[in-house]
């Protein structure tokens, strides 16, 4: 009767195996196939104000690669990363201020979307100098 009990079980328990590896497959699948979304964000100095404007068409990557490489110490941004040293993570927001909203439009053109987005935050933040850390703008970012 135990040899039984154990079979039963060890066949339960591979058949409930293979379900959570199907689904753990299909939500993998699933993740790699989603839309990233394309816009733009800002990191922002609580401690003086001053913003680092960025945009691109998966988010995802600069917002994390901008924290890795100032918690690192090698941000490319040297103004930036000196204010990260002095004034410590804390005082910094990280935030997406617009994701493109696509358009079900058959003359939807993702970078033309993303480019005004661009010119208007430009325009709005003016992230240079004494305001920003952006060197120019050209804020595109893969």
């Amino acid at each position: 009767m135990r040899k039984y009990l154990n079979k039963a079980n060890t066949k339960k328990n591979l058949i409930k195996d293979k379900a959570i590896m199907n689904s753990r497959k299909e939500l993998i699948r699933l993740y790699k196939e989603r839309k990233k979304p394309a816009g733009i964000f800002q990191i922002k100095n609580n401690a003086n104000g001053k913003v680092f404007l960025g945009s691109s068409l998966n988010l995802e990557g600069p917002l994390n690669s901008h924290r890795f490489m100032l918690t690192i110490g090698s941000h490319r941004n040297k103004n930036l990363q000196k204010d990260w040293n002095l004034y410590g993570a804390d005082q910094f927001v990280f935030e997406i201020l617009e994701i493109v909203e696509v358009k079900d439009d058959p003359d939807f053109n993702m970078n033309d979307e993303l480019t005004l987005l661009e010119e208007i935050w430009l325009e709005k933040l003016r992230p240079f100098g004494d305001k920003g850390y952006n060197p120019d703008a050209n804020i595109r970012q893969a």
